[in-house]
């Protein structure tokens, strides 16, 4: 018996198995988040497709989404924060990191993904990136290049 891909520390089995096989829907937004990432690591894009909102599936690009899904090496989940998506829910948003590297090099892929309930099933809608926050160690002037590298002066980005 083996943990979850996802991280949540439950069996795979008990986790997020469930959702992939289709045995048992993920009862939260956070659960088809989990679920999602799950199906990453194992190659299932099938599912990625089926829980992803028959409203945008249009643009889902399955030999681009499986050859990412191959050539990554997933080093885990983080969920940093769930908005709503509980049981009773039908909204729900969770923002988390994934990290997996590529070629050798750590790589995250921080988003807020939105999710809706219709008819007793998660949908993920889409997704934004969320920008990093940079540490700052010294004062830095307002009108210095600001240090997330986005080639703004730091009070048009991150000193707002």
């Amino acid at each position: 018996m083996s943990n979850c891909f996802c991280g949540s520390g439950i069996a795979f089995s008990q986790c997020c198995e469930p959702a992939l096989t289709g045995t048992q829907p993920a009862a939260t937004a956070e659960g088809l988040m989990r679920a999602r990432y799950s199906a990453y690591v194992a190659v299932n894009t099938g599912f990625i497709f089926e829980t992803t909102h028959p409203d945008n599936r249009k643009d889902f690009d399955r030999k681009g989404t499986k050859e990412w899904a191959e050539s990554a090496e997933w080093e885990g989940l983080e969920i940093i924060d769930v908005q709503q998506g509980g049981k009773e829910d039908t909204i729900g948003d969770v923002e988390f990191v994934a990290r997996y590297r590529v070629k050798g090099t750590l790589r995250e892929h921080h988003e807020l993904a939105h999710f809706r309930k219709e008819n007793g099933r998660w949908f993920f809608m889409d997704g934004s990136m969320v920008k990093p926050k940079p540490i700052i160690a010294e004062k830095i002037g307002r009108n210095y290049p600001c240090p997330c590298g986005s080639g703004a002066k730091y009070k048009k980005c991150c000193g707002k």
